[in-house]
């Protein structure tokens, strides 16, 4: 019997020399805010060509490991922001075809716990952003695009107030999603803006009483909600749930 084997890809350079800064930037040797050398001083010690060196370095940048600031001929080390790594991510997930009842379900998993370590981390600045997203959901709820901002943006707060950014990051891409499957169903649902308002003030309430298991009940409640909106609506939980909103419809919390 012969043996076959498959040809060995050959790695173009620049991606060597992407992956050898990549692997100083995430093990920290080089840090945020940390410059890099000049091209040309790259392209000697890694003893290849500037052009190659520069292709590496777009590659960073597009990233979002390296950004050059204004004036500066060099690169810096900075952190992708949280909404290009969530974009990523939500982007991936609506090209694999996730269905509303896939974020419906990651989000019963997901956002109970968070609303329960939300209570017991909370501070005072945590409670006071989400009321004021709380007051402005209810004074903007006439508006479905509006409305379904605020009724997201309550729960990337609530995530906020857990100060943990695994959670954060792990939240970001399905709320991305959630926007626009909320944007399909609330206008069908005349209920469902008062629905989102009152479970959204039980939650505050439940923070503010620092009451781990009333924020966790009601927050499994507000996401069971969800579900028989879609239903109640008439859009099929197994249709593929539509990609993310453009930025500019909606904002992200950060994770510094």
């Amino acid at each position: 019997m012969s043996l076959q084997f498959e040809q060995i890809e050959l790695e173009p350079a620049y991606r060597k020399v992407a992956a050898a800064l990549r692997a100083r930037i995430l093990d920290q040797t080089l840090r945020e805010g940390d410059r890099l050398p000049a091209e040309m001083e790259l392209a000697r010690q890694f003893g290849v060509n500037r052009s190659t060196v520069r292709e590496a370095l777009r590659e960073l940048q597009t990233r979002g490991l390296l950004s050059r600031r204004r004036g500066s001929k060099c690169f810096a080390v900075t952190r992708p922001a949280p909404r290009m790594v969530a974009e990523g991510v939500s982007h991936a997930l609506a090209l694999h075809g996730v269905s509303y009842f896939d974020v419906w379900e990651g989000l019963s998993i997901l956002e109970p716990p968070i609303a329960e370590a939300a209570a017991r981390r909370r501070n005072a600045a945590d409670l006071r952003e989400i009321e004021v997203v709380v007051e402005r959901y209810a004074a903007d709820h006439v508006l479905a695009e509006r409305a379904v901002h605020h009724a997201v943006e309550f729960f990337r707060v609530v995530g906020a107030a857990t100060h943990n950014r695994v959670l954060l990051l792990a939240q970001a891409p399905l709320l991305q999603l959630l926007e626009p499957s909320l944007c399909a169903m609330i206008d069908r649902l005349p209920q469902a803006r008062t629905r989102i308002r009152t479970a959204q003030r039980r939650i505050c309430e439940a923070l503010n009483a620092a009451d781990p298991v009333e924020a966790r009940t009601w927050m499994a409640r507000h996401i069971r909600d969800f579900r028989r909106g879609y239903e109640l609506a008439g859009i099929a939980l197994d249709s593929p749930c539509p990609g993310p909103l453009e930025p500019a419809s909606a904002s992200g919390t950060s994770l510094a």
